[in-house]
């Protein structure tokens, strides 16, 4: 697990991203009984995708992002050339329908909101930007003059 999260932030992926490929792993491993990773190949990751999807449930997106931790670990820290990983059970697909609230709503919701809450809801409302964008912003990332926020690579700057 240190050569993986090595090679994560070498190529400076996120912690987030690191996390969640460190915890796909570890339950790779798990599942196929704690058998190193060398001695496995694309039919264990098809059996572990697919249980995924059958016993446990999860949605493609999961599945898919579980396959993507995999392969990474194959392809980039074990230097091993996997064939195409085939026979996965389909995890479930669903179709969301966005959940948009009124203009009106919004105002309840807010009026409802007090000191720093409020104001980072009106500035997530009124911006578009992401949650831990809103928490890195600084006062020098704010021009009031130009109605302006500086925000680069999805971070404030």
């Amino acid at each position: 697990m240190d050569r993986v999260r090595e090679v994560i932030r070498t190529r400076h992926y996120s912690r987030s991203t690191e996390k969640a490929y460190c915890g796909w792993i570890r339950r790779y491993i798990v599942f196929h009984g704690k058998r190193h990773p060398v001695e496995m190949d694309a039919e264990e990751i098809a059996a572990f995708l697919s249980d995924l999807a059958l016993r446990g449930g999860v949605a493609a997106r999961t599945q898919n992002q579980a396959l993507h931790a995999l392969l990474f670990l194959y392809g980039n820290v074990l230097g091993v050339e996997l064939p195409r990983v085939r026979g996965i059970a389909p995890a479930k697909t669903t179709r969301r329908i966005p959940v948009v609230l009124a203009r009106d709503e919004i105002v309840l919701v807010l009026e409802q909101m007090r000191g720093v809450t409020r104001l980072m809801a009106t500035l997530l409302y009124g911006t578009g930007m992401r949650v831990s964008e809103c928490c890195q912003l600084r006062v020098k990332d704010v021009d009031l003059a130009a109605n302006t926020f500086l925000l680069r690579e999805g971070k404030a700057l």
